[in-house]
């Protein structure tokens, strides 16, 4: 029962009589923006209902934000009052929707006078009543059928036309009128949504880390941008990635510099942490002159994009103690008691050369205008695509405004949050703008943990704005389950990432080589390159180099593996199995299935979802390995796999008519 209204107020409008509820999508109450991507066909839904018996009517109104006009699409009726309509999004930026419905009379006066006529009964004053309702149509009614409309009023009045009226009046031409003039006298419309539509690369692509400095051949060498021109763009361009992504290019602090496995001792000759962003030469938007120059970096951005590749810049909000910011704005960090400024710390952990920024800073205005001209500043060298670096640490109010106020702008702008943290920080970032987000993958190992996680990504509400973005490793954490060295699981770890999301990424090149040194008892690399320069053979090839290949030339030839809520796991009674079925609407249908068991041969009978790939129990079909080439005849529900991880743990069948 709803509470009574202080001293009994009426309705502002009592004569309206639909109700609308439970809409879907909708996100928080309509608080935040649902996502898609161009290209998009959105599926809007809702309980619409009123009181009596009179036939209800509902459309879908939605337009592009700067646009003036609504576009229309009638909701159809689904069952138990549930209504539903779609529209397709094209352009990069806001759209906005919303549904109306009313008491459509004259469809309730064609449904009344067609059951009394079909009961012989005499209408002629339901014609007079359709009479009125065609006065009205002829008021809203475009210039071609104005016409035919007051004639066909003229004929319902004119009693020598009663046989001809009620054919009229149960015909289609009639009944299209209905639907193309209705009268909206008493109209209930829901509130306003919003939906923000990213570029195609927001649910597709595909990224490699790596860090600049560590470009070099040369030993002794410290690597540039050049470096990353001629050693590594051929690299990934060949193993088929589209996105590079480099750790912070600024300059690095002096003052507590951290050396080697993040000693608190650092040589003279050792680079410091990227991380550890400023100094004299200045900060977020200075280049490490050691890298090169600005002009080097947007040759570099050119230079991706004539490869088909985007480079990807890491935001840190952090400073060194020698960042400009620092001396010409204290009042951004927290200076304790005795004046100093406070560093970062993890406890037992202490990062002496890191000053975290204090969002609560008296001056946090100008501390925002300050961060969003260092995104703006990127964005002018042709940056589209920026990580952020530990965002569940700054405060959600000023990403909600910087994220809106960069893609006002650059509405091709692309933020994936780096937020290892709880759930619902987690949510909550996404929902307030970033495009996509680092995962729980790293750390979803069996086969219960996979279809769990992967199931609370893709069939709850997180799908309408989480886009999970999957990494095997990281520059920070080399997890346990590849600590082992077992190339199987390096296999496997990367295979799923590549075909259960849309967007995935691997930090190399110390991943494609299987490198598993960790710090003893962390999930962490030893000898990692945050603190110190590698040197790395940029042409080695092995099984893993081949599997990357062949996974992503998939991806990109099928549609299917292009996103990720698209996936449906299949019943095999096998917990060391794992097979999940992707399909798209142009017909592409890949079915992955994967050996979890790094040591032992696993296999099992794989249960395909018949009705998803369009085939009847008795029809045969090919399953195509595209990573060996193989062809498998299959038929009905009911196939054998049997998976040896010593010789390939999955396979990625595209299904295919015979």
């Amino acid at each position: 029962m709803t509470v009574q209204k202080q001293f009994n107020e009426k309705p502002i409008n009592g004569q309206q009589r639909t109700i609308i509820e439970n809409v879907s999508p909708e996100l928080d109450g309509g608080k935040f923006a649902i996502k898609a991507i161009q290209g998009d066909k959105i599926q809007v839904e809702a309980d619409v209902f009123l009181d009596g018996h009179d036939v209800l009517s509902a459309c879908l109104l939605y337009k592009f934000s700067t646009s003036s006009d609504w576009q229309h699409a009638p909701m159809r009726f689904i069952n138990n009052d549930r209504f539903g309509a779609s529209f397709t999004v094209h352009e990069n930026g806001f759209y906005e929707y919303t549904i109306q419905a009313w008491v459509d009379h004259a469809a309730s006066w064609k449904h009344e006078i067609s059951m009394k006529i079909n009961d012989n009964q005499h209408v002629d004053i339901e014609l007079l009543v359709g009479a009125n309702l065609l006065d009205n149509m002829a008021k809203i009614a475009t210039k071609e059928d104005k016409k035919a409309i007051i004639e066909a009023a003229k004929m319902f009045r004119n009693p020598e036309q009663y046989h001809e009226a009620i054919a009229f009046a149960t015909g289609y031409i009639m009944q299209d009128w209905i639907q193309k003039y209705p009268d909206k006298k008493y109209v209930n419309q829901y509130k306003t949504l919003k939906l923000w539509v990213d570029r195609e690369k927001a649910a597709f692509s595909s990224w490699y880390s790596m860090f600049p400095r560590s470009a070099a051949t040369k030993k002794g060498t410290h690597g540039t941008f050049k470096d990353v021109e001629e050693n590594v763009l051929p690299r990934i361009k060949s193993l088929g990635f589209d996105v590079l992504y480099i750790p912070p290019i600024h300059p690095i602090g002096h003052q507590f510099r951290k050396g080697k496995n993040n000693s608190t001792v650092c040589r003279e000759d050792e680079p410091g942490v990227p991380y550890g962003i400023g100094s004299e030469l200045g900060g977020h938007t200075a280049i490490h002159p050691e890298l090169g120059t600005l002009d080097d970096l947007k040759h570099l951005i050119q230079a991706c994009r004539e490869q088909d590749i985007e480079l990807a810049m890491d935001l840190a909000i952090q400073c060194s103690p020698d960042h400009p910011w620092a001396k010409e704005h204290p009042e951004w960090f927290k200076v304790r008691p005795d004046g100093t400024i406070q560093y970062a710390e993890n406890p037992p952990k202490k990062y002496q050369d890191i000053y975290p920024i204090n969002f609560e800073s008296d001056n946090w205005q100008g501390l925002w205008d300050e961060l969003k001209h260092v995104i703006m500043t990127w964005a002018e060298w042709g940056i589209r695509i920026i990580r952020v670096d530990n965002p569940h640490t700054k405060s959600f109010n000023f990403w909600e405004w910087v994220i809106a106020e960069v893609q006002a702008v650059y509405p091709d702008m692309i933020f994936l949050a780096e937020a290892f943290t709880k759930p619902k920080v987690m949510a909550q970032l996404a929902k307030l703008g970033y495009t996509q987000s680092y995962t729980y993958y790293t750390w979803r190992n069996t086969k219960a943990e996979l279809i769990g996680y992967l199931e609370e990504l893709t069939k709850t509400e997180q799908q309408h704005y989480m886009r999970p973005n999957f990494w095997p490793n990281t520059h920070d954490i080399l997890p346990w389950t590849l600590q082992g060295g077992l190339e199987p699981a390096f296999l496997t770890r990367y295979f799923m990432a590549a075909t259960m999301s849309g967007n995935y990424g691997i930090f190399g090149p110390v991943f494609e080589s299987m490198n598993n040194e960790a710090n003893p008892g962390k999930e962490e690399y030893r000898n990692s390159e945050k603190y110190e320069i590698r040197y790395w053979d940029w042409h080695f090839e092995n099984k893993l180099t081949h599997l990357i290949r062949q996974t992503n030339k998939a991806r990109l030839e099928n549609s299917a593996l292009q996103r990720t809520n698209n996936i449906t796991f299949c019943d095999i009674q096998n917990d060391q199995v794992i097979a999940y079925l992707k399909t798209h609407a142009n017909g592409n249908r890949i079915l992955c299935v994967v050996n979890l068991d790094a040591y032992n041969s696993q296999g099992g009978v794989v249960r395909v979802p018949l009705h998803l790939i369009h085939k009847h129990q008795e029809q045969e079909y090919l399953v195509h390995d595209l990573l060996t080439g193989a062809k498998y005849h299959w038929k009905g529900e009911y196939n054998f796999v049997d998976l040896n991880p010593h010789i390939m743990p999955m396979h990625l069948f595209r299904i295919e008519d015979i």
